[in-house]
């Protein structure tokens, strides 16, 4: 589900296709996408054992440890598109706002988070040129935990003052 009003337009990143567009504000540390309609995860062996499965790898993501969900029916949170220097913060499923975004934000997030340890997507980054390969599940969940903690840390401040 995506919580704030957004269209799906043409992405501003080169050779991305359609991206997911902010249409009001969002301020730093709120969720922008959080899970719903999720009635089934599935293990890493049991997609690559199985064609019909496997031909959905596409539309995969990591949730937790090795645990992917297929979309085939691509919602609208699947153009949410890509960056090394996201604005989104993936952590469990939910994406967090990592800076107060202007309405007509195009949302990004690094999809290191969603792919299986060591799986490449068969694009490079388009403005690093590096390779996005999927990060080991406890260094994913280290990493996003830490920033989480950091953002939440950083807004709760912010609306102390």
């Amino acid at each position: 589900m995506i919580l704030p009003r957004y269209h799906v337009a043409a992405s501003a990143i080169p050779g991305a296709g359609k991206g997911l567009f902010l249409d009001e504000p969002v301020a730093a540390g709120r969720v922008l996408t959080a899970p719903d309609g999720i009635d089934r995860t599935f293990r890493h062996a049991e997609i690559a054992a199985s064609p019909a499965l496997s031909a959905q790898w596409h539309t995969s993501a990591r949730w937790f440890e090795d645990r992917y969900t297929l979309s085939p029916d691509w919602p609208d949170e699947c153009y949410i598109n890509h960056s090394f220097a996201p604005n989104g913060l993936w952590h469990l499923g939910f994406v967090f706002a990592l800076a107060d975004l202007p309405a007509g934000t195009e949302l990004t997030v690094d999809y290191r988070h969603l792919l299986p340890p060591g799986q490449s997507e068969d694009f490079a980054d388009s403005v690093t040129g590096e390779i996005i390969t999927g990060l080991p599940w406890h260094e994913s969940l280290a990493s996003t935990t830490q920033a989480l903690a950091r953002l939440l840390a950083a807004t709760d401040a912010d609306r102390d003052v």
